[in-house]
Formats: structure tokens, sequence, C-alpha cells
């Protein structure tokens, strides 16, 4: 028997079957149109989700050579906090689905923000008032969508993420559910006690009505007849969670970075929902039996979507394989500085109004200076990542740092992220850490697979990487960029006096 795993992913929707021990038995992927309708936007299609998610769970279904009554399990991993709101009766969206990048609910967050509602909101669901998250997206297109909010106090709509949505579609409507890991990312769950927050549904007037059941990431949700038979889905997580189970990160301490569109560093924190002092975010990072387990966060909005500007935005590459080599020949006195604030800023900062910006050109700058700049900056936010969680969870400092994601691919970037946080950094063998993460645990559920320990124990890295950077340069090329930051949330720089 074998495992599906749909992932559902920000630029793509991936389907990957994996045999009873775990090895990639076929796999599928299509790119997602992202549509920006407006500045500081960003929409899908829905349909389209389903319609890609579909598609490529056949396809790999195919290139496996199996069908659907061999497939044991499904397990389904998603992009968090992307909002869509549907019809109960006929299953059709009544707006596009508002993607997590999206901003246009940042005037709301500044406005409960200065209502003094920052501090409870932390408190019950472990994050901060961001237009990230889902409860203002959903509050907005209860507003904005003609008949909406009636419709939805009297029990006629149905809210969810991508999970649930998919989970909708594959059940045929039979089930409307998510599990913690995504219901902990919407502001409206609180994370302590494992329910819907009634204090947070009446702050951003959410119908209870709209809901889904929240369920452990593991159990059977339902069945689907999309395959041939009725195959069980077994396993439900965020698509960050699903990675930090698919690294086998499961101790507390250890730390996973995701580097996709955006980039996702958890710390697994254990059964303790540690409070950041320092603007990270406390989240779900599994609930199995009924016992949830947490993770510190840190979330950065641009990561592999910087080298698609450098390809789609400047036109200096023709494919993202290209930036690595391209940023090795660049002059190695280079001080471009790229903070790359297209939607903002996020963790630690979590900045909606800062600006992207480019620094430190001269007339030497060339696309080799740009393309190190682009890949440079995710080093540099990782290490802001990193240095908050090691001041919140002072008793379990982070050490090795696993990396997974399209980025991950790039020897350059990963040398450059080793140099710049000084510690080593490891690349799985198996890169499909979302996928895997999301197989593992619908073959936990389904008897496949063994318990976390064991699975952990089997972990391999494909490559380490270990600092090589100079202590002096590291602290230099840290202090233009945390200028940099400075100037594009527009503080004023520091001015140090030359020295005779």
């Amino acid at each position: 028997m074998a495992i599906l795993a749909l992932d559902q992913g920000t630029s793509s929707s991936r389907a990957i079957v994996f045999g009873q021990s775990l090895q990639i038995l076929g796999r599928a992927h299509e790119e997602l149109t992202a549509h920006f309708p407006r500045p500081g936007w960003v929409e899908h299609d829905p349909e389209e989700i389903w319609r890609t998610t579909l598609a490529t769970a056949q396809a790999a279904l195919r290139r496996a050579g199996l069908e659907g009554r061999q497939i044991a399990a499904i397990g389904i991993a998603n992009q968090r906090e992307t909002t869509l709101l549907w019809e109960r009766a006929t299953g059709r969206p009544v707006a596009p689905a508002i993607v997590w990048q999206d901003r246009r609910t940042a005037a709301a967050c500044t406005a409960l923000e200065a209502a003094g509602h920052g501090p409870m909101v932390q408190a019950h669901t472990g994050l901060l008032l961001d237009p990230y998250f889902s409860a203002t997206k959903l509050a907005w297109l209860l507003e904005h969508t003609p008949g909406a909010r009636a419709a939805a106090e009297a029990g006629h709509l149905a809210f969810g993420t991508v999970d649930t949505w998919l989970l909708w579609r594959l059940t045929e409507g039979a089930v409307h559910a998510t599990d913690s890991t995504n219901a902990s990312r919407t502001l409206l769950y609180d994370i302590h006690t494992g329910c819907w927050d009634p204090a947070l549904l009446d702050l951003f007037r959410i119908p209870a009505a709209v809901l889904p059941a929240v369920h452990d990431s593991t159990g059977l949700f339902g069945t689907t007849a999309c395959f041939g038979g009725r195959v069980p889905i077994r396993a439900m997580a965020g698509d960050q969670q699903a990675a930090l189970a698919g690294q086998g990160c499961f101790a507390p301490g250890m730390v996973k970075a995701t580097y996709g569109t955006g980039c996702f560093a958890l710390m697994h924190t254990g059964g303790r929902a540690m409070v950041s002092q320092h603007r990270l975010l406390t989240t779900v990072a599994l609930q199995r039996g009924g016992r949830r387990t947490y993770a510190l966060e840190g979330s950065i909005f641009v990561a592999g979507a910087a080298v698609q500007w450098l390809r789609d935005g400047l036109g200096l590459i023709g494919q993202a394989a290209e930036a690595g080599p391209l940023a090795a020949r660049a002059d190695p006195a280079s001080r471009v500085v790229l903070v790359p604030a297209f939607v903002g800023l996020g963790a630690p900062h979590w900045d909606p109004d800062a600006q992207g910006l480019l620094i430190g050109l001269t007339r030497n700058t060339g696309p080799a200076e740009l393309a190190r700049a682009a890949l440079e900056c995710v080093a540099y936010q990782t290490a802001d990542l990193m240095a908050a969680m090691a001041l919140d969870a002072a008793g379990l400092p982070p050490s090795v740092l696993r990396v997974d994601g399209g980025m991950s691919a790039s020897d350059w970037t990963m040398q450059c992220l080793a140099d710049i946080l000084d510690r080593p950094v490891e690349r799985p063998a198996v890169l499909e850490t979302t996928a895997l993460g999301a197989a593992y645990l619908a073959g936990l559920d389904a008897g496949l697979c063994p318990e976390p320990d064991v699975f952990a124990e089997a972990w391999a890295a494909e490559r380490r990487f270990t600092p090589a950077m100079d202590a002096t340069e590291r602290v230099r090329r840290l202090a233009g960029w945390a200028d940099a930051v400075r100037r594009s949330r527009g503080v004023q720089p520091v001015v140090v006096a030359p020295v005779d």
C-alpha cells in the first residue's frame, strides 16, 4: 500500500505518492496563478486551487503506476492563512481566495492594536495583530461581499483555509473541518484551550456558523472517491508544521526553516506554549490524541519571491536555478543590500508599511551583485529570526538549522546562510519535506509508519554546510543589513562619526 501527499502551496500545487518506506514513487506539480487586483492585494482562484490539486494527484498516481484502491491514506499540507468563503449548498466560492501575503486589512489591524486589543489577542492565539492572518481577511469578505454577512449568520456560508477547502471538495461537501495547526493561524482559535474563542469571534465580528470543526492533525477526516474506491484522508497540517514533522523535528529546541515563496522558521518547544517577547509567533506544532505540542515561529514574507523578482521583474535570469551561479560571480567587495519589503516586513519587525529598498549601488553594480543581494537578504532575515528565537527560548538555544524548500537546493545560498548565521546548516536527503511530513502523519495514523522518535532517528542529511566567513566580515555585513532595514521602515539611520 502507498500514501498520497497533497501539498498545496502558494506558487504551485503538488502531489507525491510515497511507498510504505516513504520512498517517492511518483510526483507531479502545476503552477498556481496569483492575481494582484490592487497594490497590496494578492488573490487566488479557489477553483484553480482545487483543479490543480486534483490534476496533480491524478498525475502522480499515474506516474507511480497505482490506482486509488492501492492508496492506504491521504495526507494534506497547505499554504496557511489563505482565506476562502463558499456556499454550503453549492460549494461555489463567493469571492476569490485572499492569500496570506495580502495586506488589504493593514489599517484594520492597526486600529485594533491602537484600541488595545493586541495583548489579549496574543495571549489567546500566540499571534500578533497583522493582516497576514485569516480573521481580518474573513471579516473583510463578510463586509465587502454583497449579502455575505446575512448568509453567514444564517449558516449558509462556510469558511476555511486551503486544507478545509480541499477536504470539502474531496469529500463532496460531506466534511467541513480543519486541524489544530491550521486553526492556530486564524486569530480566532485559543491555542491553550483548543477551541474557537468567543471573545475573538466578537472582536472580529465572525459568526460561529461559518467555522469548521477542529480536529487532531492525525485521524480519519473522511473518505474521497476522487481516485476510485473510497480512500481515507488521515492527516492534515499547515505546510510549515508538516515540514517540521518531515524534518524529524519533534524534540524541543530543534529548528527547521523552509525556503519557498517566503521563509518560515519553526523551533519545537514541546508541550510548552512560549509567549514571545521578541515578536515571534507561538503556534501549534501538532495535535495528536488530543495532545498539542507547540513551536515558536518566525515568518519571512519574501525569500524565493526575491528570486522570482530577479527573473520576472528584472529579467536578469531565465530560471531560479541560475541565481546562485550568478551571485557567485559578484564582486566580493560589493555592499549592495536588498530589503525585500515588497509586502511589508514580517518577523521580528511586523511592519506592513516598510518599503522595499536597494542600497549600496555603485557604478560597478551589475546583475551578479543584484543576484547576490537577493540571496543574501534571505540569510539576513533568517539571522534576525534566529536571534529572536535564542532570546525567547534561552533554555533551548537553537544550534543546527535544518533547511528545505526550493531555495535550499542552491549550494551558494545555503553556504551564505551558514556564514551569516555562524552555525551549521543541514540539508536533508529528501527535500520534499512538506509532502513527506503530510505522508508520514497519514501513514502514522494508518499504522504504516513508526512512532515519531523512530522516524526522527532515520532522518539523514544530504549535505552539511559549515560557517567559513571571517567574524569581522560577518559583523560588518549584519550591521549594513540592520541599517538598511531601519531605512526601509522610515527610521533615521544611525550616523557614525568618522574616525581619524
